[in-house]
């Protein structure tokens, strides 16, 4: 387990940028409120065979007792290197995504489990969305009950969202809760 790099700290800060905006600035400088100690410091990125980890300072401080080999995980998986170098979020960053959005949707109860299958969000299955979207932002999807589902890319903007026809795309699935189930072995 090592501090990311130079390079590796900005794609992986572009793609969280991507979907909380300015709210990034909560989650780098949110205190810690795991760990034995009694000041645990603040959380830190962290990563371990090409994931990416969000863990408290505590929690590393403790993992430096452990040989890298024998360590599997700790904090909050919230992404990974794939082997050309690009950084993707993975499902476990959405509690994290979620708490801070910038970019909402939310779904009609007939359409949730369209998205949890895997599917992508049309206009028809549309319950609300959050003003001022561009397409290509990252949106963070919710039931009409604030559960968060998963998250994706805008493939509209919200103006052109109102015009569109019923079976139009909305919002192009990259992660859902769904996942668990269909990739457990993955994960």
């Amino acid at each position: 387990m090592r501090p990311l790099d130079e390079a590796e700290t900005t794609q992986v800060f572009e793609k969280l940028f991507k979907f909380t905006g300015n709210n990034l600035k909560n989650i780098v400088e949110s205190p810690s409120h795991e760990g034995p100690d009694q000041n645990p410091g603040r959380y830190c990125f962290r990563l371990h065979k090409n994931r990416v980890y969000y863990v408290s300072e505590s929690l590393v401080k403790r993992a430096t007792n452990v040989k890298r080999e024998n360590l599997v995980a700790m904090g909050t998986n919230i992404g990974k290197f794939t082997k050309s170098g690009k950084f993707h979020l993975t499902i476990q960053a959405l509690n994290l995504l979620a708490a801070n959005a910038k970019h909402k949707v939310w779904l009609k109860p007939t359409s949730e489990m369209s998205f949890l299958y895997g599917n992508d969000v049309v206009k028809g299955g549309l319950g609300r969305i959050t003003d001022n979207i561009n397409a290509y932002d990252g949106v963070v999807v919710f039931s009409m009950s604030d559960l968060p589902l998963g998250f994706g890319i805008a493939a509209k903007s919200t103006q052109d969202c109102r015009k569109m026809d019923p079976n139009g795309l909305v919002v192009i699935r990259q992660a859902d809760t769904g996942e668990y189930l269909r990739n457990q072995d993955d994960l």
